[in-house]
């Protein structure tokens, strides 16, 4: 009983003692930190007084070695910078006369010619067969010292296509050039829509566009106007013969506001040989981003305005609500409400939602201001594009902006699209993914009616996998 007692007494005394021992290890430690802590204070009022003890002649040393060494990150800077612009010049025009290089597509003698319609002034196609329409977007070409290769591969997946299928109309949804230092190394923006424009000239096919959010950035060299008037410039002197890109109804210069048109608000139409118009192609500029996002940092994508709406519906009104297909950039928000609806309905379709053809490839789960994304980048702010669409006979609405995403549907009765991307600079590591690459082929009857198919760069045309693993394989 003694024993046992005697063995808790220790237990316990050792318990008390403990805390004793912890709090007279800690003291020392206490007391190097405040010793060190003193000592570093020492030698930095040490330093001052050093510092005030020095001469006239040793301060000036001082400043001196200062400059010298701040002129010396500044000039390899500025010889760094020099250098990059040099070679963006150098690289440029290499690309240029690369351009130029491509031969023209074999078309036949009797293939369709668009012509200016007087009355109204827009391009018209005359036909009594199938019109074959190519949707390219986002090519992005960089222009600079940084893009060479990628812009190369370009230009080639570009021209291998317009050969193969010989479409009477390209039409580019947005995103040409790609004017971002990080992956260009240039901000002229005019080096990638001459290099692209050179190689659509000579190819020989008939082409517009539709103006994307990277076309002109807020810190590329050019801007919407300046892009437009070199259009026109070259259209005028018959350096351009096959570009129908017309400014149509437009701002007359740049503006970030709700109530701005853009540029490139036009229609390409099409008509059979009584007369009759068939359809109407629509072209609308869905801007770059909201009014406070200048450069995009806060992926605030904008819509198309009320201005555009209005301008839409008055052309289709006047054109007896004729059978049309619209053509932008950025999607529209339909296309998210779409796809959730069938995403949510297990993958399929619904009373709302019918789906054709292609696969949503963007991050679904991706939450942006507040919103699930669904894997579609469309502006957080509504509009009436859509809803005045369905009211005046729209079938179908082309988009890009989204590389990876390629999936069409139709959704309240209206087919929305996402046209394959050609991208191999803007994504990082896209050029080594090969899935979403190619282009979008709308086959038009004359009576109105379309057929709608995906082309793959490297399964269809039997491209060369430039660089990355074939997923197309498996």
């Amino acid at each position: 009983m003694d024993e046992d007692y005697n063995i808790e007494d220790a237990e316990i005394q050792q318990e008390e003692q403990a805390p004793i021992e912890e709090t007279q290890a800690e003291e020392p430690q206490a007391e190097e930190a405040q010793e060190q802590q003193v000592t570093s204070e020492g030698v930095k009022k040490k330093k001052k007084r050093e510092k005030k003890k020095l001469t006239k002649e040793q301060k000036k040393q001082r400043a001196i070695k200062a400059l010298i060494i701040t002129g010396s990150i500044v000039l390899a800077f500025a010889i760094f910078i020099s250098s990059v612009a040099i070679a963006n010049v150098v690289v440029a025009k290499g690309l240029l006369e690369q351009a130029e290089q491509f031969t023209a597509a074999e078309y036949p003698a009797d293939r369709l010619v668009p012509v200016i319609d007087p009355e109204d002034g827009y391009w018209t196609f005359t036909t009594d067969r199938e019109l074959k329409i190519m949707q390219l977007t986002d090519v992005h070409i960089g222009g600079g010292s940084f893009s060479k290769q990628k812009d190369a591969w370009a230009m080639n997946a570009v021209a291998t296509m317009i050969k193969e299928e010989l479409p009477d109309l390209v039409i580019v949804t947005g995103d040409i050039t790609f004017p971002v230092p990080y992956a260009s190394g240039s901000f002229d923006n005019l080096h990638g829509v001459e290099i692209f424009s050179t190689l659509m000239e000579k190819l020989g096919v008939y082409w517009t566009f539709c103006f994307g959010n990277h076309d002109t950035e807020a810190y590329a060299k050019y801007t919407r106007t300046d892009i437009c008037e070199y259009y026109e410039k070259q259209q005028a002197a018959g350096k351009l013969k096959y570009c129908l890109f017309q400014r149509g109804e437009s701002d007359k210069k740049d503006v970030i506001s709700d109530d701005s048109m853009g540029f490139g608000n036009t229609i390409i139409k099409v008509k059979n040989s009584a007369g009759d118009l068939t359809q109407a192609l629509v072209m609308i500029d869905s801007h770059s981003y909201l009014d406070g996002d200048y450069f995009g940092l806060l992926w605030n994508y904008d819509y198309i305005h009320d201005v555009q709406v209005n301008w839409y519906e008055r052309e289709m009104n006047r054109l007896g609500n004729v059978k049309n297909m619209i053509f932008f950039h950025i999607p529209i928000r339909e296309y998210r409400e779409a796809w959730k609806e069938y995403r949510e309905n297990g993958n399929q379709n619904t009373d709302n939602v019918i789906y054709f053809a292609g696969a949503m490839r963007e991050n679904e789960d991706k939450v942006r201001h507040d919103e699930k994304t669904y894997g579609v980048a469309c502006s957080t702010h509504p509009d009436k594009l859509f809803e005045t669409a369905s009211q005046h006979n729209a079938t179908g609405i082309f988009c890009g902006h989204d590389h990876y995403n390629n999936f069409s549907v139709e959704y309240k009765g209206i087919r929305l699209t996402y046209g394959m991307s050609i991208d191999y600079l803007a994504y990082p590591g896209i050029y080594k993914e090969h899935l979403q690459r190619g282009c979008t082929l709308i086959n038009l009857d004359e009576d109105g009616s379309f057929e709608i198919e995906h082309r793959n760069y490297y399964k269809d045309y039997g491209a060369k996998i430039e660089k990355g693993k074939n997923e197309l394989a498996a």
